[in-house]
């Protein structure tokens, strides 16, 4: 079993930066893809970004590219998200994931995923 926390959403204004942290218990995850999805008030979960397992594949939703950064550090079986350049349309619900069916390829489909925490909310104010 694999228990993800999810850590440093909150309220920020347009143009502001916040860094989420996942952190993973019950597993190691240092040989898994992992990835962070988010899901807005009625809207379908979305793809944001995914990480290899040594962090040499990174993949980006297009609304987000150049504007937010996925890393991991495997000693602290944790995965990051910096979030820079907020804008309005960020605001959602964001949810780590990890997928235990690979580790050098990552992939945006959420079905993919195997363990998900339970999120944190991200507010952009305009």
């Amino acid at each position: 079993q694999v228990q993800l926390v999810e850590s440093g959403g909150g309220l920020v204004q347009a143009g502001g930066s916040l860094r989420l942290s996942c952190a993973a218990s019950g597993r190691t995850l240092s040989s898994y893809g992992m990835g962070w999805f988010r899901q807005a008030p009625g809207k379908e979960r979305e793809f944001v970004a995914a990480i290899s397992w040594r962090g040499r594949s990174t993949l980006y939703a297009d609304s987000v590219k150049g504007r937010f950064t996925i890393s991991r550090e495997n000693a602290k079986n944790t995965v990051y998200l910096q979030m820079n350049s907020l804008k309005p349309e960020d605001t959602a619900v964001y949810y780590c994931a990890v997928d235990l069916g690979r580790g050098l390829t990552v992939t945006t489909t959420p079905g993919s995923y195997d363990y998900w925490g339970q999120g944190t909310q991200v507010t952009v104010s305009s």
